[in-house]
């Protein structure tokens, strides 16, 4: 008897199951063909995406080799259609070889708004930081006011920022030039000091702790002007303080 109680009970289990099984079956199948659909869209937006990112990349390049062969044009029409419609970190990348044509063309403020552009396209901080300080080294060199250069360069001088220490001593530069000797000198003791400085860096922040200190920090906005009206550097004097000294020297001359 306790036998036939028990296949009752298996029978009755076996009929709630299939009860069960009937009723949610619609709804698993959906699922299932819900996560199928989000599945294929995701990889049909990979395939585009990688797409766009083949496309952008072969535009970009023949954008560098058309300025190694000296066909502005062709380099402009190159970049500027990667800038329009390529993923944000080529049209970061296009968005900045535009600015620095414009230079070449002594458009500054064209430089500066591309800069600007180029910025709010990156994808992260390290290109976004990059465009940036070159927009904000752009405005000193076009004699911007200080109050407009700490603008861009402050918030770049913080911690967690790539070019904390470069726009540091940028700020440090546009500070001296414009007179605020304390706040400059303050600036350059912190490179001169900070160990995540390279010894290049110390040595150039050290360097114009030196000359605040003989008394020549008065001739460095007419040395900047000077440095302006300079061929350009060669390379090893290309950073900022560089240009500013080596302007001094030929201006004493």
């Amino acid at each position: 008897m306790a036998d036939i109680f028990e296949e009752v009970e298996e029978q009755l289990r076996s009929d709630r199951y299939l009860t069960l099984v009937k009723k949610s079956w619609p709804f698993a199948a959906g699922a299932f063909g819900a996560a199928l659909a989000i599945a294929l869209g995701l990889w049909a937006w990979d395939n585009y995406q990688a797409g766009l990112q083949a496309k952008a990349s072969e535009t970009y390049n023949q954008g560098l080799e058309a300025l190694e062969r000296g066909d502005k044009p062709s380099a402009e029409k190159a970049f500027s259609g990667v800038a329009q419609s390529g993923p944000r970190g080529y049209r970061t990348l296009a968005l900045m070889q535009e600015a620095a044509l414009r230079l070449d063309d002594h458009k500054s403020a064209e430089a500066i708004s591309l800069f600007e552009q180029a910025a709010n396209a990156a994808p992260d901080k390290v290109l976004g930081d990059n465009a940036r300080f070159k927009a904000a080294l752009v405005a000193m060199d076009n004699g911007e006011a200080l109050p407009q250069i700490e603008a861009r360069l402050q918030p770049l001088t913080a911690a967690d920022r790539p070019f904390r220490l470069a726009a540091r001593e940028a700020l440090a530069l546009a500070r001296l030039a414009a007179g605020k000797t304390d706040l400059a000198k303050a600036d350059f003791t912190a490179l001169s000091l900070s160990p995540d400085a390279s010894e290049t860096a110390r040595a150039r922040a050290q360097a114009a702790l030196t000359l605040i200190a003989s008394g020549s920090a008065s001739s460095i906005p007419q040395a900047l002007k000077i440095a302006r009206t300079l061929p350009p550097p060669p390379p090893q004097a290309a950073n900022p303080l560089a240009a500013m000294m080596a302007a001094q020297a030929g201006a004493g001359q």
